[in-house]
C-alpha cells in the first residue's frame, strides 16, 4: 500500500494540476462490418479466435481421440507399478502428439471444407461453420456405441434423428466421450491381465517361502519390466491405440 501511494505521489507531481484539468479519456469500440457480405468483421473473428482457443481443452479432450489415449497410458503405468515413471506430464505429451496423429486426416478436411473456403471469401461464415462440423462429426459419430447414443438421446428427451446430420452436438459428444471411456477400459482390462499374473506367481511364490515381510512388488517389478520390454510394449500399445482409430 505505501509503494503504491508514493508511485501516486511521483506521478501528480510530475503530471501537475493539468492533469486533473484533462477530461477524462474515453474508451471508445466500433464494430465495421466485414468488406465482403456474409464475412464477419474483424474484431468479431479476433473474439471468435479467442472464444476458441479458450475452449481448446474441452474440445481436445471430448472431441478427438485424446481421452481414450491419454487414460490407456494411465493404465499402463499402474499396470506396471512404477508410481510416477513415466511422469505425468511426458504421458500427456506422448498422448497429445497421437491424438494429433490420429486426428490429422480430420483435421485436414475440417479446414479444406470449411476453413479455407471462408478464408478466400468463397462461402459465407454459417456455412463454413456447418462444412466443418461435417469431419468432425463423422469422427465422433463413426465411434460412437449406439447403446450411447440412445442413452443420452433418452436422457436428452431430442427426437429420434433421421441420420446423422441431424444428430445434435450436445447429444453427440457426451455419447463419444462416453464411448471412448468404455473403449479405453477394455484394453486397460487387457492390459493389466499378464502383470496380474505375475503378481500372484510371485505373491505365491514368497508366501511358499515364508517371506511373508518382503513386498511382492518389490519382485515383481523388474519381472514386469523385462516383460514389458521383451515384447516391446510401447511399440505393441501405440500401434494398438492408432489401430483401434482405422
Amino acid at each position: 500500500m505505501g509503494v503504491a501511494l508514493v508511485v501516486a505521489m511521483v506521478l501528480w507531481s510530475l503530471g501537475g494540476g493539468s492533469v486533473a484539468a484533462q477530461s477524462a479519456p474515453g474508451v471508445s469500440i466500433q464494430v465495421t462490418p466485414g468488406d465482403e457480405p456474409g464475412r464477419l468483421a474483424a474484431a468479431l473473428e479476433i473474439l471468435l479466435v479467442l472464444t476458441v482457443l479458450s475452449l481448446a481443452p474441452s474440445i481436445l479432450v471430448l472431441m478427438t481421440s485424446f481421452t481414450r489415449i491419454v487414460v490407456v497410458l494411465s493404465f499402463v503405468r499402474n499396470a506396471l507399478a512404477t508410481n510416477q515413471t513415466p511422469p505425468t506430464q511426458l504421458l500427456i505429451g506422448l498422448a497429445l502428439f497421437l491424438t494429433f496423429f490420429v486426428m490429422a486426416p480430420t483435421w485436414q478436411a475440417v479446414y479444406v471444407d470449411g476453413i479455407q473456403p471462408y478464408l478466400a471469401g468463397e462461402v459465407s461464415f454459417q456455412e463454413a461453420v456447418e462444412r466443418g462440423k461435417g469431419p468432425l462429426r463423422d469422427f465422433m459419430y463413426r465411434f460412437t456405441r449406439e447403446e450411447d447414443l440412445a442413452l443420452l438421446l433418452e436422457a436428452s428427451g431430442a427426437p429420434e434423428p433421421s441420420d446423422r446430420e441431424s444428430l445434435p452436438f450436445y447429444v453427440l459428444v457426451p455419447a463419444f466421450a462416453l464411448s471412448e471411456l468404455k473403449s479405453a477400459f477394455q484394453m486397460g482390462f487387457v492390459l493389466f491381465l499378464p502383470f496380474l499374473v505375475i503378481d500372484m506367481v510371485v505373491a505365491s511364490t514368497l508366501m511358499s517361502m515364508g517371506m511373508f515381510m518382503l513386498p511382492p512388488v518389490m519382485i515383481s517389478l523388474p519381472f514386469k519390466l523385462l516383460l514389458f520390454v521383451l515384447v516391446d510394449g510401447w511399440g505393441l500399445i501405440v500401434r494398438s491405440l492408432i489401430a483401434s482409430y482405422t
